[in-house]
């Protein structure tokens, strides 16, 4: 991809637009996209179709808030270093003032009865909300497995987006005699090949569940160490993947991620919010909700900034807020530290996303054909989805009153089995804890 072409849009403009997407983007990542798409190339034109595909392609093989480096990206596209920073920045702060106030309000040592039971019928559909979440996530990772299966010696089959290495066995060598068409072979050469294809087609997929189940069992039972397992996972598959001429140093450079996770710190503080913040920034595969896996055991039972039942009202703000839903992390600063720290967590989640983009925006293209990065991506998609899916678990541990059981069950057939929209899911919870404490039904 090409340098950006500063001057085209004028920074208020700039302003104006992503602070207007901040403001009105309810929904989360597919709200944030559909705007950015109908701003960016339907109305203004300001960029073509293909170049706003090739970005969000890319921006889904970064860790962090897929959305949220989209916006920054775009706006680096019509005006350079400024032009992120200030649409990075407007996209982001009108939805951390508003989660800040709220956490002001919800977390409060003694709110009042029906802000407590708005609260916990909110709370009460969040263990809904991470299954499914991984649903909908799981039909594309099941595919991007299957498809992306590659041939003995470094050939990817055709259609999975993965190019043979230069110089490797598939390569195209002046020297070498060119290959027979496949009609020219002999049927049992031709059968042989089609029974090692779909060999290696079950073979990922096997790897995929195993994968799967890793990350939600690390969930559900070592939520700090869960980056550890995301990493882990990816590596394992581009190991797997590597091809002689170029595995070595890029699945080297994937495993630097190993001794960075661990180096988990031992006391709390500001420290220790920092790196939960870097987690949820920089070390976060698979989505916005993966993030939540990766704050919970660190928020509630290492650190205890929070209470459980917190923790699902700090998810539920994330998730009714407009702007990103890893605004959840400033909750969790704010639980930690007040409104400083509530500002510092989002400070640390998010500027990776400014460096990813302004670092490396015009080498996009080059990461998307990566051969590695899409092997490990691979690896950590589907270790994402079961780090989602298996949250519900102990999220669902958290539930503090008997009512809250009944919501969560109308919660998850809104959501999982009718497919509805989460923020309604979410709202309307709410306001049957509310009704509920009204009724006489105990929030404390």
């Amino acid at each position: 991809m090409s340098e950006p072409s500063p001057g085209r849009v004028p920074l208020p403009v700039i302003a104006r637009e992503w602070g207007r997407i901040g403001i009105t983007g309810f929904g989360g990542p597919p709200a944030h996209i559909t705007l950015l798409r109908k701003l960016c190339v339907q109305e203004r034109k300001w960029l073509a179709e293909p170049e706003f595909e090739d970005g969000l392609a890319t921006v889904n093989l970064l860790p962090g808030p897929a959305s949220t480096q989209l916006a920054i990206y775009c706006a680096w596209r019509l005006r350079g270093t400024w032009g992120a920073l200030l649409g990075g920045a407007c996209f982001i702060v009108p939805g951390l003032a508003v989660i800040l106030v709220l956490a002001a309000v919800f977390l409060a040592a003694h709110p009042p009865g029906w802000i407590a039971g708005g609260a916990l019928g909110a709370g009460a559909a969040v263990p809904a909300v991470a299954v499914a979440a991984a649903a909908g996530l799981v039909p594309a990772s099941w595919r991007r497995a299957s498809a992306a299966t590659p041939e003995p010696g470094g050939q990817a089959r055709p259609g999975s987006g993965i190019e043979a290495a230069p110089g490797g066995a598939g390569s195209a060598n002046p020297g070498q005699r060119r290959q027979a068409s496949p009609a020219a072979k002999p049927w049992t050469t031709r059968m042989r090949g089609a029974w090692a294809r779909r060999a290696r087609t079950r073979w990922a997929r096997a790897r995929w569940v195993c994968y799967l189940l890793a990350g939600g069992a690390a969930a559900a039972l070592v939520g700090p160490w869960l980056v550890l397992v995301l990493a882990g996972c990816g590596v394992a598959e581009a190991v797997f993947r590597r091809r002689p001429t170029t595995s070595r140093g890029r699945a080297g450079r994937a495993g630097l991620l190993l001794p960075l996770a661990g180096a988990v710190p031992a006391a709390g503080g500001l420290g220790a919010l920092v790196w939960v913040a870097v987690k949820v920034g920089a070390l976060s595969y698979g989505g916005g909700f993966v993030i939540i896996p990766l704050m919970q055991r660190d928020a509630v039972h290492t650190y205890h900034w929070m209470s459980a039942g917190q923790f699902l009202t700090a998810v539920a703000l994330g998730q009714v807020t407009p702007g990103p839903v890893v605004q959840t992390v400033a909750v969790v600063g704010y639980a930690a530290a007040g409104v400083g720290g509530g500002l510092l967590a989002a400070l640390v989640a998010f500027s990776p996303s400014f460096g990813f983009v302004l670092g490396g925006g015009s080498h996009f293209g080059r990461l998307r054909r990566n051969p590695a990065v899409q092997a490990f991506l691979t690896g950590a998609g589907p270790a994402a989805i079961g780090a989602i899916a298996g949250a519900a678990i102990p999220l669902g541990f958290s539930l503090v009153q008997p009512w809250q059981a009944g919501v969560l069950a109308l919660a998850a057939g809104w959501l999982v089995v009718l497919r509805r929209g989460v923020v309604t899911g979410i709202v309307g919870a709410a306001l049957l804890g509310v009704l509920l404490y009204l009724a006489g039904a105990p929030v404390t």
